[in-house]
């Protein structure tokens, strides 16, 4: 009768020393997308008709909230120890929503997270949000590449498609260094998108 219950206790007494001798997991760091402030203007006239922005469509990599570095042309890996607060496309959507009610010349906005209904919808294809080493010797470059299509929600007919890509270098090769990069790069492309849909839905 006393020997299952020793072998019971034996076990146990290894598993908890096999389990003090484990390394403790490395703690994540959680890093938002950083913008920069947006200066105050007179409100602008707004258009009459509205936007939805979908969330970018992204493959694998792309779609998660680890922060992608390419080493090698031919390579993709992740930062160790450090990941995005959310997945990159939503983290790119927000931006682009940020980014159209700071410039306020669409105010009817919504994202595919709410059913209703806008006169038109963004959507696109996240092809590259990464840093990357182009250069020996030099701090990693961002990129950030987005095919994007403004739909006719009514017929769901293309009114326009343009590839926007951004590239800005960061500081050095600190983590804190890339993200702010990141950030910057996801500004300018913010910029330039808001213009081509507000010119492409007037037209």
């Amino acid at each position: 009768m006393m020997a299952p219950r020793l072998l019971s206790l034996l076990c146990a007494t290894t598993l908890a020393a096999a389990c003090s001798i484990l390394p403790e997991p490395r703690p994540i760091d959680i890093w938002l997308l950083p913008a920069a402030a947006h200066t105050t203007t007179p409100a602008p006239e707004p258009r009459p008709w509205s936007l939805r922005l979908a969330r970018p469509v992204a493959a694998g990599h792309l779609a998660t909230q680890r922060i992608v570095v390419a080493p090698a042309p031919d390579q993709i890996s992740v930062y160790k120890g450090a990941n995005w607060n959310e997945p990159a496309p939503l983290l790119l959507r927000n931006r682009l929503l940020d980014a159209f009610r700071a410039d306020g010349r669409i105010a009817a906005l919504s994202t595919d997270e709410q059913r209703v209904f806008a006169d038109f919808e963004l959507v696109s294809d996240l092809r590259a949000f990464q840093s990357e080493y182009r250069a020996a010797h030099e701090p990693p470059e961002i990129l950030i590449r987005l095919d994007a299509r403004l739909l006719d929600s009514a017929n769901r007919r293309i009114v326009a498609s343009q590839r926007f890509e951004v590239r800005v270098r960061a500081g050095d090769e600190r983590v804190a260094e890339v993200v702010k990069a990141f950030g910057n790069a996801a500004d300018a492309l913010s910029d330039a998108l808001v213009s081509w849909v507000v010119g492409a839905g007037d037209r």
